[in-house]
């Protein structure tokens, strides 16, 4: 065992080595030119539409699921684990540094997840069983013309579905998260947990998708809240953290109190990575869910889908961040993942109701990764294999969640960044090469938004 540990380390870091770390954030920062700061200007716009009525409710537009359900599917399947034991391990591994590099990779992530979302729609097609299907495996072939990336993202994303974000990290945590909170046994959790999957998956995008709807927002809104709640009791000492996360970004010994070994590559390296986790942005699973949306828009749905990073990463993994810092919890010995950040929180209220918070959070946002990646994985299968294989890769998954409980937690999340990163390489190129249709379509689409305001102004004045 601990010689494959080794070895899966040694590949993580070979993937997760300066050429994909500069072909994510480079290609963000590509995106964010060439669209004029998009993420930045119409931000505002984005979150209109995400809130609006129209989002919620269905169109008769071509689509499975509403505007809104698509972006709490993809949410569903990135607010998880990362959020909360994937900040934990970052900073314990980086130091508070490894925060602003997240910050970093969303910032840019934003606009590659407009992109990604903004190609699904456009290059979407109905599957034999009269679904919509989309994501990097369509706007491969049917944009970039190349039918072997698009192959290969879809058999990473089966690779991540089942051995990465989808099921074991996700199992893992929610199985520790309960043992260590509630001392429930391992078998029970698995058990429980496998049972529930299963009644929502089997039931197709619908299913998943009514459920991400009503446990995402909610469960967002308590854990961000409770975050609150611990940064107000502590307002005066918020500055210096700001601070130390800035500060040691660039001079990592800050935050270790001047011991060797930590270089800034690798306060980067954890950030970034573990932002990539989270978020997904540049990964290319949350343009599968965004295919699914009942929209005449690509565009619009491309905003949508933005504001999953910044809901993700900008808001939930600083409001982890911040309270692990400020608490001092990411540099305690003895502590990590979920352990740590179940401490922050007590620490942080002065009570174990953070600790209760923080389970409960982790379990429902790991539970609804869980069915998001089953979605995204049942997506790359019935590309690969027809719509005939859905059923059989839904039960492999089920069975891959009863055993999720029993792995080791390091060699789950080495196995994790391993597979992300070999899935984000086809969908990046395939973003660069498409650039040019992202850059036309959104042109197009607020020329034309200018003009209808312009053509309402002068009829109003007359």
């Amino acid at each position: 065992m601990q010689n494959i540990t080794e070895l899966l380390n040694a590949l993580d870091s070979l993937v997760w080595g300066p050429p994909l770390l500069i072909l994510l954030v480079g290609t963000g920062l590509f995106l964010t030119i060439r669209l004029g700061g998009l993420q930045i200007v119409h931000l505002p716009t984005a979150l209109r539409l995400v809130f609006s009525p129209s989002s919620r409710h269905s169109s008769g537009k071509a689509g499975d699921v509403t505007p809104f359900a698509a972006l709490c599917t993809a949410l569903s399947a990135t607010i998880g684990t990362g959020n909360i034991v994937g900040v934990a391990t970052a900073i314990a591994a980086g130091g508070p540094g490894a925060l602003f590099w997240m910050w970093i990779a969303a910032f840019f992530g934003m606009a590659t997840k407009y992109a990604e979302a903004l190609l699904a729609i456009k290059y979407r097609v109905i599957d034999a069983n009269g679904q919509m299907a989309g994501g990097p495996m369509y706007y491969l072939e049917r944009g970039l013309n190349n039918k072997f990336l698009a192959r290969m993202f879809a058999l990473f994303g089966i690779g991540v579905a089942f051995f990465g974000i989808g099921t074991f990290a996700q199992v893992n945590a929610i199985a520790d998260a309960a043992k260590l909170t509630f001392d429930a046994p391992i078998w029970v959790t698995a058990a429980v947990l496998t049972t529930l999957v299963a009644f929502v998956t089997l039931g197709g995008i619908r299913s998943i998708a009514a459920v991400a709807s009503r446990i995402v927002p909610l469960m967002a809104v308590l854990y961000i809240t409770t975050s609150i709640a611990i940064i107000l009791l502590h307002l005066s000492e918020i500055p210096a953290v700001i601070s130390l996360i800035i500060d040691s970004a660039f001079n990592p010994s800050a935050a270790f109190g001047g011991v060797a070994g930590i270089s800034v590559l690798m306060v980067m390296r954890n950030g970034i990575a573990r932002g990539v986790f989270s978020n997904e942005s540049g990964l290319g699973s949350a343009p599968i869910a965004a295919a699914a949306a009942q929209t005449d828009s690509c565009v619009r749905q491309g905003l949508i889908a933005m504001t999953g990073t910044f809901f993700d990463t900008i808001i939930v993994c600083t409001m982890t961040g911040i309270v692990l810092v400020l608490t001092g919890a990411w540099n305690t010995p003895g502590l990590a993942g979920a352990a740590m950040t179940n401490s922050a929180f007590a620490m942080g209220l002065g009570s174990d109701i953070g600790k209760y918070a923080v389970t409960i959070g982790l379990m429902f946002f790991a539970f609804t990764t869980i069915i998001g990646w089953n979605y995204y994985g049942e997506r790359c299968t019935a590309y690969l294999f027809g719509v005939k294989a859905i059923m059989p890769y839904r039960f492999i998954y089920i069975a891959l969640i009863a055993c999720g409980a029993f792995l080791k937690l390091e060699l789950i999340w080495v196995l994790a960044d391993i597979v992300n990163g070999l899935m984000a390489v086809p969908n990046l190129i395939g973003l660069l090469g498409l650039s040019s249709v992202v850059i036309r379509e959104t042109n197009e689409y607020f020329a034309k938004e200018a003009a209808e305001k312009a053509t309402g102004a002068v009829l109003t004045e007359m």
